[in-house]
């Protein structure tokens, strides 16, 4: 008796650990919209796999104008690239709140503080996993690119 409960319990917790997160090939879908920057080669801003959505890094694109804002402040580049993240996470029905993991890449770690300072206004309860590098140089020249995970 106690050999068959332990099988149906592994059965049972298997079968719940792997729900929702399984995605096959026939799962995968393309998340996009007009109010982010249209990707500028051979990628989606997004792509839908089970219930996690991956999303492709932002740049300092202004997705009304299409303009780079590649000589813009730190801040505003962050802001905006935030604010082009959360149009591609709205797109799907989510919001920053869905975000589980984030990269940030920046052209120059002094900016860390003023980086971080407005990317904690968008993340205010249980804020995402998060690495952070310094890169050389980053797509036409901005200073700050970020890409994210999230789940619903």
């Amino acid at each position: 008796m106690y050999l068959k409960t332990s099988r149906i319990l592994v059965t049972l917790l298997c079968s719940l650990s792997l729900s929702g997160f399984a995605a096959g090939p026939d799962d995968k879908r393309v998340v996009a919209t007009p109010d982010a920057p249209e990707a500028i080669g051979p990628y989606s801003q997004a792509i839908r796999a089970g219930n996690t959505l991956y999303l492709s890094g932002q740049i300092a694109i202004d997705p009304k104008t299409k303009q780079l804002m590649a000589t813009a402040s730190i801040e505003v580049q962050t802001q905006l690239v935030l604010d082009n993240l959360l149009a591609v996470l709205k797109a799907d029905g989510m919001d920053m709140s869905h975000v589980v993991s984030t990269t940030v890449f920046l052209k120059d770690l002094n900016n860390f503080a003023t980086m971080n300072a407005i990317y904690a206004s968008y993340f205010k309860t249980k804020p995402p996993a998060r690495a952070t590098v310094e890169v050389a140089r980053l797509p036409r020249d901005v200073q700050i690119e970020i890409s994210a995970i999230a789940v619903k």
